[in-house]
């Protein structure tokens, strides 16, 4: 697989898996009341902790793993089984318990946990970055963290736009679109 192949796969995956169109109604919904420059804080410390705790998976997952005793291909085999189940709870029209939490607190923390963990960088998308830099070579591990702050940065600005986005488009628009994430999301991990 030339590079350019293997950075649109993890484009793909990624955007896939923490799909940031279908995360700014649930962005918007926890960040309700707050002034502008509260949300653009709230967005921007979300997707660096996505970025961080990923980073962190990327450069030393397998040393993680070992220290737990997990191995990459039981984590591949235990990740692939979450992200056929979350992907099929979108494609069944359900919102994933795995990622979505029931009445959050709205304050700044909310940065961190729920937005920046699990919502971005939840156990799909660990999966998904473990999945892309396993045997991989230095050239495809940078490739992987480049894509993944790409997805990051679209993120935030999703979040940051996500008001206009939402009364442009509307809601059952985005819902359909994470439909078809959720479908992209079974289709990739099958690679």
């Amino acid at each position: 697989m030339d590079y350019f192949t293997f950075a649109l796969t993890v484009f793909v995956g990624f955007f896939a898996i923490m799909n940031p169109i279908a995360g700014v109604p649930v962005y918007l919904s926890m960040v309700e009341g707050a002034d502008e420059k509260q949300k653009k804080a709230i967005s921007k410390k979300a997707t660096l902790v996505a970025f961080v705790i990923i980073l962190v998976f990327i450069l030393f997952g397998a040393s993680i793993f070992n220290v737990f005793g997990i191995t990459i291909p039981a984590f591949k085999i235990t990740g692939g089984i979450l992200i056929f189940y979350v992907g099929f709870e979108m494609l069944q029209s359900k919102k994933s318990r795995v990622k979505h939490l029931e009445d959050p607190v709205i304050d700044e923390n909310i940065a961190v946990s729920p937005l920046g963990i699990p919502l971005l960088a939840g156990p799909g998308t660990i999966v998904t970055a473990m999945h892309f830099v396993t045997d991989a070579d230095y050239i495809k591990v940078g490739i992987v963290i480049l894509v993944f702050s790409i997805i990051c940065f679209l993120t935030y600005m999703a979040f940051n736009m996500g008001e206009a986005l939402v009364s442009r488009i509307g809601t059952n628009i985005i819902t359909v679109f994470g439909k078809i994430m959720g479908g992209f999301d079974r289709l990739l991990m099958q690679q």
